[in-house]
């Protein structure tokens, strides 16, 4: 997106890639349909220490404009929950037509070029595969850290550190829960069990699909707290959303039936079943005593679960965290202390939600470097 907005304004722009493909990450998201944009995008739905840095980008290239470009090229795309919009056929319909944007002005790509360095000398100089590269302007778009076997690195944070810049302490994120010991021997059984639900975290919440593992927690839901979760903080988590519980427990306070028989009407049974075993509840309701009623029903609406961890990078689809934006422009993503310097999309610590926000960054901060460089 960067070049392509370069070459169209009649700058010399040459991409370097090192791997063998362009758009690696493209290809895979959505399930190799990419979900290329959200129409909800806004600074709302994005993490950051300056959680308003990313407005002037995002205001200045919407869902809408890339849409456009979409239409433009022919492709076919639908939308989903929450505003999150796919391509009909295939991811690789954005690795093209964004290839044959950058073709159309002018930009060249190399691929299987690594960068060995990189240095000042009146602009910058590039060490590469091919030898060197002499630059007035350099754009850093090297993503994080998720998705190493796509050749993911962290060249881009160690380049923000070499020119002076500090970077936020990069972390997975958008990634499955791993339980703690005792949670994962007790919940072994739940495995494979998926369900509507709410997991709440550090002061947000988001309802959504969650699904049991034999490691812990997963499901869209999962893995959107992940992104504001850290080690040590508690999940709670509602089983039940929007399910009045305990009135229904003590309207049935005469009946002769286990409250796993009467959960399993909202939960699925072993989930039922663990729940009301961990708590004693093992009993007719007839003979529970209204207080083990309502602490029953707070649980199911409020379990609270600290997790061990995560399953780090290898699973996260995002990295959380990079190059602080307090050295960065939010207009132009140049860095403030090293004119010609500039850095976009997730390398910049700017990490947006499940459902397209991630991508939709990467255009938009790509298109305000482009219209700067």
């Amino acid at each position: 997106m960067c070049a392509a907005t370069a070459g169209a304004r009649g700058r010399s722009v040459l991409v370097l890639d090192h791997a063998p493909q362009a758009g690696a990450k493209i290809r895979i998201s959505g399930g190799g349909r990419c979900n290329f944009t959200n129409r909800d995008v806004g600074a709302a739905h994005y993490l950051s220490n300056n959680p308003r840095f990313c407005t002037s980008a995002l205001a200045r290239f919407t869902p809408r404009d890339f849409l456009e470009l979409v239409e433009r090229r022919g492709i076919g795309w639908h939308e989903r929950e929450a505003g999150q919009l796919f391509c009909d056929a295939s991811a690789r319909q954005i690795v093209d037509m964004l290839r044959e944007t950058c073709a159309r002005a002018g930009a060249r790509i190399e691929l299987a070029c690594p960068v060995a360095s990189v240095r000042r000398d009146e602009g910058f100089v590039l060490e590469t595969a091919r030898g060197s590269v002499r630059t007035a302007a350099l754009v850093v778009a090297t993503g994080g850290l998720s998705y190493a076997k796509l050749g993911a690195s962290g060249i881009g944070h160690d380049l923000a550190r070499q020119f002076g810049l500090a970077v936020v302490p990069p972390r997975p994120a958008l990634v499955p829960f791993v339980f703690a010991q005792a949670d994962r021997e007790a919940c072994g059984a739940l495995a494979g069990i998926s369900l509507e639900a709410s997991i709440a975290c550090a002061g947000r919440s988001y309802a959504g699909k969650i699904l049991f593992t034999h490691r812990g927690l997963s499901g869209p839901a999962a893995l959107q707290a992940s992104l504001r979760w850290l080690p040590g903080e508690p999940l709670t988590i509602d089983l039940l959303p929007g399910t009045d519980l305990l009135g229904e427990l003590l309207a049935r306070r005469g009946s002769r039936a286990e409250p796993k028989t009467l959960l399993a009407r909202h939960l699925p049974k072993r989930l039922a079943a663990l729940h009301c075993e961990r708590l004693g509840a093992v009993r007719p309701l007839n003979q529970i005593p209204e207080r083990e009623i309502r602490q029953l029903a707070g649980r199911l609406h409020a379990w609270t679960v600290t997790p061990g961890g995560t399953e780090g990078y290898t699973t996260a689809e995002v990295t959380a965290g990079g190059v602080d934006t307090a050295g960065l422009s939010s207009k132009t993503m140049e860095a403030r202390p090293v004119p010609g310097l500039y850095f976009v999309g997730e390398v910049v610590d700017v990490t947006g939600e499940l459902g397209g926000y991630n991508l939709h960054w990467a255009w938009a901060s790509g298109h305000a470097a482009g219209l700067a460089v």
